[in-house]
């Protein structure tokens, strides 16, 4: 049976199903792209369509109007971290991702990114919290896992946030 809210969603993440956890993972993308206000939505679509045009400096402006005009959106700040981590901009992802997992403690997606960050600039045992604390909301996630051995492997232990 397909999931059809965000805690089933959450909680197929976790099963042994692989398909249903892929199709978990995509409603929740959705859904978490959606902010219920037409002009933050279009600022948003705009965001993206001008990351997938590789205009960042345009999109993280985007992004900041979304955050601006609706703060407690967690995907517009995501999204901005995205393009913050594409600029090298890695001190302003990171502060991005914390706000995002402020709004969304669930978004698997922004502490993988938060852990990419500190892997960027060296900071081992923060990326392996970020990671480790990814794969306890997905489990599925490989290339997390893998990224997750490289953070332990360079000594990020096995430290936890508390």
């Amino acid at each position: 049976m397909y999931p059809t809210s965000e805690q089933e969603a959450l909680a197929a993440l976790k099963g042994d199903d692989q398909e249903l956890a892929a199709t978990a993972e995509a409603m929740l993308w959705s859904a978490w792209c959606r902010s219920g206000n037409a002009e933050a939505d279009r600022l948003f679509r705009a965001g993206v369509d001008a990351m997938e045009n590789r205009q960042l400096a345009e999109a993280e402006e985007l992004f900041g109007r979304v955050i601006e005009m609706l703060p407690a959106f967690a995907k517009g700040w995501n999204k901005r971290a995205t393009i913050r981590y594409l600029r090298k901009n890695f001190k302003g992802a990171i502060a991005d991702c914390q706000e995002t997992l402020a709004r969304n403690p669930n978004h698997f997606g922004a502490a993988s990114g938060q852990g990419l960050c500190h892997m960027s600039v060296s900071q081992f045992r923060e990326a392996a919290i970020c990671f480790r604390r990814a794969l306890e909301i997905h489990p599925h996630l490989d290339a997390v896992r893998h990224n997750l051995a490289m953070a332990e492997a360079e000594g990020g232990g096995s430290g936890y946030l508390h």
